[in-house]
């Protein structure tokens, strides 16, 4: 008896191959960093803002820019620094003499990818004018408000070990961030693969490396391919339960709110849409937990002391649930 053979009622066909093409052009040039590629180009699907931790020398600035490169679309780049204001993010208003009127001239966060590098390096003031872009895709200036083109993506580049000169993330900002993505340092095997790759670039720049993969109108097409994926009701409420065990766990002091089950949700439908599937299992679900989570959650003063983090805290929780097969 011949087995049954199903077909997607999605047609991820362009999807799949779109990824492939991107991956491709990446590791062209980066070497390893497999989880950090795959993150960053899921949350370019599940229309979302990615956080990239790491020391400097990982390849954190490099990988957004090579992402960006690989899509034929308006790319900006604002590097944080402590003196830099919020005109100078989201535009200001000019007085135009010929006209006798004030006119926006828009800043550099009116793109489609924007790069935001060294993001904790900016002050409060700063920080806050990103809040309203990266939510709701629009700038209010002098009571008017200018929309941005869709696809909007933001990714940031921060440094966990320098603290001189830095300013700490306020929570409404890193709430806004779908996954927040931690680089490792590469392997001796890996490390030995870098050299030989850039010695044979030898002058060659990097960048003319990398080939564009796709536009900005096939990366909102395949955005409303992702929100067509199925998810069964019981995934739904395995996340709902495991957002609800963050609010309830002695180790943690604040707990991940509604915008954390719905990024579960949007991410692990594009990782099954990756995986050439139309349906979410629990292991999209289990691969996008910790980066989702990881920034949305406070340990308790306890646990910070005793060294815990919520990687570890995370684990611990998704191992007291119950995973729905």
């Amino acid at each position: 008896m011949e087995e049954p053979i199903f077909e997607n009622r999605v047609n991820l066909g362009e999807l799949n191959e779109a990824v492939i093409k991107i991956t491709g052009e990446i590791k062209k040039i980066i070497i390893g960093q497999e989880e950090m590629v795959r993150l960053i180009i899921t949350a370019l699907l599940a229309d979302g803002h990615v956080l990239i931790q790491g020391v400097p020398g990982v390849a954190k600035t490099l990988t957004a820019k090579l992402v960006a490169r690989s899509v034929n679309a308006v790319f900006s780049r604002i590097q944080f620094t402590p003196d830099l204001m919020p005109s100078d993010v989201i535009g200001t208003p000019v007085f135009n003499p010929a006209d006798a009127r004030f006119e926006f001239k828009k800043g550099p966060v009116f793109g489609n990818l924007i790069l935001v590098d060294e993001i904790n390096r900016a002050p409060a003031k700063t920080q806050a004018a990103l809040l309203e872009v990266m939510e709701e895709r629009q700038v209010s200036v002098d009571g008017k408000t200018y929309s941005l083109e869709a696809p909007f993506m933001v990714i940031a580049t921060q440094n966990p070990i320098e603290q001189e000169g830095t300013y700490r993330l306020p929570e409404a900002q890193l709430d806004r961030f779908l996954f927040k993505i931690e680089v490792p340092y590469p392997t001796e095997e890996e490390e030995l693969q870098i050299l030989s790759r850039f010695h044979q670039l030898g002058n060659q720049p990097v960048l003319d490396q990398i080939r564009q993969a796709l536009t900005a109108a096939q990366i909102n097409q395949l955005r409303k391919q992702v929100k067509e994926i199925l998810i069964e009701e019981k995934l739904l409420g395995f996340i709902a339960k495991l957002i609800h065990q963050t609010r309830n766990n002695k180790a943690i002091y604040l707990g991940a709110s509604p915008r954390a089950s719905l990024s579960i949700m949007n991410a692990a439908k594009a990782m099954a849409a990756i995986s050439g599937r139309d349906f979410v299992t629990p292991d999209d679900v289990l691969a996008v937990a910790a980066p989702v989570l990881r920034h949305r959650i406070i340990l308790s003063p306890e646990k910070e002391m005793e060294g815990v983090t919520e990687n570890e805290v995370i684990k611990q929780i998704i191992n007291g649930l119950e995973i729905p097969r």
